[in-house]
């Protein structure tokens, strides 16, 4: 083939692909960040008729009632639906990855949704955040990047159909301080979720949530209102959606949970593309709008997409939807969760710390103030044991009866065919692909240990990049970060850092479970009367260890303790159920393990307060 003819037919398969472009409709989204579904057309009493554009796009549309996203933090959900597919599958799943040295490159022939729309005529852009978890090409995936979202040329997007746009919305992160008074929430008329304090500074925070979503609509209306001036909202199809749940109710954003996972999910635009007014009540995963959008756009769904379309002549319902929970900004955990019908499972994979570990809203009012009520003892048992309590494993919920996951039901026997069914389903999904099963790398840990805005990590997966200059088995940055002197050298142990419980204590038998108690504490059974429980990677200079080892615990009157330290034995019997036991120590040479056994009832509780090396009494 010669030159020639090589050229005339590129030329001709391009304008091929322009025409067959031409048909096709225009595709908007508007990405809203941190928002739950609290506007009137979901039925929120608060925001019946304050939310008029987003009711409008509803009334004219379809609007998903049980809409969910695959991570309830906003990378790991935009690169998921970016990507197709979950963002465990392909390396996507750690929060504001790919920013330091350490990078994550999609898998071979992997291409990202506005690239796929794009390579087949559509012009693409994005006007906002993008916030993805990998090295991406930016000119081959979108025609016109901008991080100002209301930076919208009507003109230019009127010259450039079909395109493929999406308009990021900062949905509960507006600022609402100067939000007109007129139109402001009253706290007093809102109804706090009962998973969170019931006291005026949770009114007020549920009310600027409201006030949030108002101010977005604004927002949208004007977007809207572009659309009909530039003569365009007669062949656009417009999709409203949120990336997860409110940012400062902290059992929302960033967790795994109905309220960080359920987002408002409207689609409204012409027919065919998009059915006569409906409310859909099916379970719905966002990756479904991914292969829904390539189907409008005429684009083959590639293989390794989870979606489907969702309004293809043959829909199969989905018998549950599926989200993880990795590292968030500092804040290292892994969770796995399913939704079905009726049911969510949850499980929790690393349980040596609590659920409110230190994290990126640490210095707000609403979570100090959670903070606030426990250490006062007014905080009510459920949040205790909710927000400060030991982790649970699983967790299983009713979640018509319950949604707002208060009552824990995996230990209901009453429930037991249906969590063994739920743990399958979670097992098979799993197993499908999940690259969160190991650790990050010790680049990327040291990269995210320390040294950003949002904070410094605790956890003990950072133990590994840092150095312990002291010898007590606690790197000096975790002992500066918890208020400790890093460089005294005396052994104490407090265990009131939520981010490790446990402070590297471990059970020797597994029969005693998790040694991890609620917050400030560690706490464990005596199975069959007899527990030991041990302390590694100590250098303890004995010069700077002489005096008493003293154990703050509760346990049953007449529990025996053993306390060991290389060949050195003691023993000691507890005669209160609250009690400071005492060992006098005479070291002389380096410690570097130390362990306590005891002996009590069978199936007795400990709990151990703290353990330090104090001044001989």
């Amino acid at each position: 083939m010669n030159a020639v003819r090589l050229t005339i037919l590129v030329i001709a398969a391009s304008f091929a692909t322009i025409a067959v472009a031409k048909d096709r409709p225009n595709i908007l989204w508007l990405f809203a960040e941190d928002t739950s579904p609290w506007m009137g057309c979901y039925g929120d009493p608060v925001n019946q008729g304050r939310t008029p554009n987003i009711d409008s796009l509803a009334e004219r549309g379809v609007r998903f009632s049980r809409a969910y996203v695959p991570a309830p933090v906003c990378s790991a959900c935009r690169s998921a639906i970016m990507g197709g597919m979950n963002q465990i599958r392909f390396g996507a799943h750690e929060h504001r990855s790919s920013r330091g040295p350490a990078k994550i490159h999609l898998p071979e022939n992997m291409k990202l949704l506005p690239q796929l729309v794009k390579e087949s005529g559509y012009f693409t852009f994005n006007l906002g955040k993008d916030d993805y978890n990998f090295v991406w090409d930016q000119a081959a995936t979108y025609s016109l990047q901008k991080k100002r979202r209301d930076a919208i040329d009507w003109q230019e997007l009127k010259d450039n159909q079909p395109f493929f746009g999406q308009i990021q919305t900062a949905g509960g992160k507006n600022n609402t301080t100067k939000f007109p008074a007129d139109r402001k929430t009253d706290p007093q008329s809102v109804t706090v979720p009962p998973d969170y304090p019931q006291n005026q500074l949770y009114r007020e925070t549920v009310a600027q949530h409201y006030d949030a979503i108002r101010k977005d609509d604004d927002f949208i209306g004007t977007v809207l209102e572009g659309l009909e001036a530039a003569g365009l909202a007669d062949k656009t199809i417009v999709v409203y959606f949120g990336d997860h749940g409110a940012n400062n109710l902290v059992r929302h954003k960033q967790m795994p949970t109905e309220g960080g996972l359920h987002v408002p999910f409207i689609i409204a635009g012409p027919s065919p593309y998009v059915p006569s007014p409906s409310v859909r009540d099916d379970l719905v995963d966002l990756l479904d709008l991914s292969a829904t959008t390539l189907a409008w756009a005429g684009v083959d769904k590639p293989d390794w997409y989870e979606g489907q379309d969702l309004f293809a002549e043959v829909v199969v319902p989905r018998s549950y939807v599926a989200a993880a929970k990795d590292r968030l900004d500092h804040t290292i955990d892994r969770v796995r969760t399913i939704r079905t019908d009726r049911f969510r499972y949850t499980r929790n994979f690393k349980t040596d710390r609590i659920f409110l570990q230190p994290q990126y809203r640490d210095k707000r009012p609403f979570l100090q103030n959670l903070h606030q009520l426990y250490q006062s003892g007014e905080l009510s048992p459920k949040l205790t044991e909710i927000y400060f309590g030991e982790r649970p494993a699983e967790e299983f919920y009713d979640v018509q009866a319950d949604p707002s996951q208060v009552n824990n039901l995996i230990g209901d026997p009453r429930y037991r065919d249906e969590i063994q069914r739920h743990r399958k389903l979670l097992d098979e999904w799993i197993a499908a692909g999940d690259e969160g099963i190991g650790e990050e790398s010790l680049e990327e840990l040291a990269y995210q240990a320390n040294g950003h805005k949002w904070g410094e990590g605790v956890n003990p997966e950072y133990e590994v990049v840092r150095s312990d200059g002291d010898g007590d088995g606690l790197s000096d940055d975790w002992e500066r970060i918890n208020g400790r002197d890093p460089a005294d050298g005396r052994l104490r142990f407090t265990f009131d850092c939520g981010g490790w419980q446990t402070e590297g204590w471990t059970a020797d038998d597994s029969a005693v479970g998790n040694i991890a108690g609620r917050l400030g504490f560690l706490d464990f059974l005596l199975p069959d009367g007899t527990a030991s429980i041990g302390r590694t990677g100590l250098k303890l200079d004995p010069e700077k260890n002489q005096g008493d080892l003293a154990i703050e615990l509760r346990c049953s009157p007449g529990t025996k303790v053993m306390f060991t330290a290389g060949d050195d034995a003691s023993t000691a019997v507890t005669r209160d159920a609250t009690e400071t036991i005492r060992f006098p120590l005479d070291w002389k040479d380096t410690v570097d393990r130390i362990g306590l056994r005891f002996d009590g009832p069978p199936g007795s509780v400990v709990e151990i307060d703290s353990i330090s090396v104090v001044p001989a009494k």
